[in-house]
């Protein structure tokens, strides 16, 4: 047993005690959480710590190896940053969120059994959705409903599939799983929604763009990288992922060229690099499943510094779309270095952390000779640096100038993307001293990545995809950045779903309208007039000729009459006939 306290509850405890702290005190102590989280970490030796029994199943909650660990490194570190960034939000709903869903990412990666890590996984889903609808706009609101309904019926694939597995093999183990059978199957979509595979995408830039400011960092790194470790810890070596990397890599090119926001650029941006993840993961290889645990850990740093580059211009002035901004560079040159140092990064800049994790991952296809998955990806490293490397920082920071002049970022902002632009370059000088010494994978030739042909074959790309973009900008070829809405996977279930809710409405809400007012409400009446009024007719019709036989006039009878009824609709039977009343129904009682 470790004598460290689980990383992932001190975030999950403390996020509840933070609406006790205020002012400077509760600075401190959101920034003590993360840096309590860590060195618990770093007193973590791999082994299989806090295991506890309920209802004869073992759940495992903290299994520590060198997969498990270097994402709950990183996931500790960008939540300490996101901290730093998120200060002046002032929104303890906003900071419970983020704690939350960092605290449950760091508990889904070191669950040892698949019930322990359902429940982290599903609950990474409200933390999300909090941070979507701290944004306080109609359309977090939507996007929020969306997320949530996406991410349950993907839920329920998963724990479909994990009742399944039970099942059929008795154990609840996470482990390497494989598709073989039904079970695996639905595990293996239950995971590839939260991974955003091409068609199950939709969702993220739907959200991504409508979270806080702050919360999106926590968005880009928690999900699609816990969905990237399920799926190294379930499925290595799996073929099919070599072509779903594949698509995520190159489809979201074209929309992210297209797109005139630019959150929904890096959103775009995000399943692209994700793509470089899965392929190294369908590889299958040391070389290629360290590469996906590289690219994972470099990827977090630099788009959470492109996030926080642009919520800094939409703090200061309150833009977010590329045909709104330019000029920027004039009033916020530090933001303006960031973006470029994340720009450069994820292009795989040599000297940047992207091009000692993205190599791994094309040196791999190389070495086992996936020639079209290697070109494929070549083309989507060209694509990426057009998009991300390029137009983000050019159109917010340069081209035309807007004439927007603003203040430059608050200091915790600066700080934040300092930190993070500093890990950018650290990580991709010195790859050997920190990010490679925590890869999880052993190889018999230690990786070096600044080698004469990796440097020259990755400048040439960058130089030609520069020169090309420079060509179809002048030339007027490349697409203009205009306002408009461009239709996603997210088409089909906005619109079906509203002609679902639709077609349901008019024909089982017509069907249920009309039996209810036909039979419901007509019957209901006729038994309501019927319980009223008669009793009162078949009481005064035996009473009549009783009142004739006494020698009763018929203005008697008449007077009689009406009293009688008066009673009886007001549910004040004469006790006499009260009494007949029970003893009648007594005796049907006894009979029947």
């Amino acid at each position: 047993m470790s004598n460290s306290i689980p990383p992932q509850f001190i975030l999950l405890i403390g996020a509840l005690l933070i609406p006790l702290f205020r002012g400077k005190l509760k600075l401190g102590y959101m920034l003590a959480l993360p840096v309590f989280a860590f060195y618990n970490y770093l007193q973590m030796p791999e082994g299989v710590y806090w295991t506890f029994e309920l209802l004869d199943f073992k759940l495992i909650f903290g299994r520590a190896d060198k997969l498990s660990l270097i994402f709950v490194n990183i996931f500790t570190v960008v939540t300490f940053i996101a901290v730093i960034y998120n200060i002046q939000a002032r929104n303890n709903l906003e900071y419970f969120a983020g704690f939350l869903y960092a605290g449950c990412a760091i508990g889904m990666v070191l669950a040892g059994d698949l019930i322990t890590f359902f429940i982290f996984w599903e609950m990474l889903t409200f933390g999300a959705v909090l941070l979507i609808l701290a944004r306080k706009s109609s359309r977090s609101m939507g996007a929020a409903i969306r997320y949530l309904l996406v991410h349950i019926v993907g839920g329920l694939i998963l724990l479909s599939g994990i009742i399944l597995h039970f099942k059929e093999f008795g154990s609840l183990e996470f482990g390497y799983i494989g598709l073989n059978h039904l079970s695996s199957y639905l595990i293996f979509i239950g995971f590839g929604l939260n991974c955003a595979w091409p068609i199950l995408h939709a969702w993220l830039p739907d959200a991504y763009p409508e979270a806080s400011i702050g919360g999106v960092i926590f968005m880009a790194t928690f999900t699609t990288k816990g969905a990237v470790y399920a799926l190294m810890r379930g499925f290595p070596g799996e073929p099919s992922l070599l072509w779903i990397g594949m698509a995520m890599a190159i489809f979201p090119i074209f929309y992210a060229v297209l797109e005139n926001d630019l959150r929904k650029v890096l959103a775009y941006s995000l399943i692209n690099q994700v793509g470089f993840m899965v392929v190294g993961i369908g590889i299958g290889t040391s070389l290629s499943l360290n590469g996906a645990a590289a690219h994972v850990y470099c990827h977090i740093l630099y788009k959470a510094l492109l996030f926080m580059s642009i919520g800094a211009i939409i703090r200061q002035t309150g833009k977010v779309k590329a045909t709104e901004l330019g000029g920027l560079f004039r009033s916020m040159p530090f933001t303006a270095v960031c973006c470029m140092i994340g720009a450069a990064s994820i292009s795989a800049f040599p000297l940047f952390s992207g091009f000692v994790s993205k190599s791994m991952v094309m040196s791999a296809a190389a070495e086992g000779h996936y020639t079209i998955i290697w070109v494929a990806l070549l083309f989507a490293s060209a694509g990426v640096f057009h998009h991300a490397g390029i137009k983000i920082p050019f159109f917010a920071f340069f081209s035309h100038d807007s004439g927007i002049r603003v203040k430059e970022a608050p200091i915790n902002m600066r700080i934040a993307m300092g930190i993070a632009a500093f890990l950018c370059i650290f990580v991709g000088i010195f790859p050997n001293q920190t990010l490679y010494k925590l890869l999880p994978f052993a190889v018999e030739v230690a990786y070096e990545p600044y080698t004469f042909a990796h440097v020259m074959g990755q400048g040439m790309l960058l130089i030609f995809s520069a020169l090309a973009f420079t060509l179809l900008l002048l030339s007027g070829i490349y697409p203009a950045e205009i306002r408009a809405i461009n239709i996603d996977a997210d088409w089909f279930y906005r619109k079906g779903g509203r002609l679902f809710y639709s077609f349901f409405d008019y024909s089982l809400n017509g069907i249920n309208t009309f039996a209810h007012k036909t039979f419901i409400a007509g019957a209901t009446a006729s038994i309501c007039r019927a319980a009223k009024e008669g009793p009162a007719k078949a009481i005064i019709f035996l009473l009549t000729p009783y009142w004739t036989l006494t020698g009763n006039n018929s203005q008697q009878q008449a007077v009689k009459r009406k009293n009688l009824r008066r009673q009886i609709e007001k549910g004040s039977f004469p006790i006499g006939i009260t009494a007949c009343l029970a003893v009648l129904l007594l005796g049907i009682l006894f009979f029947f």
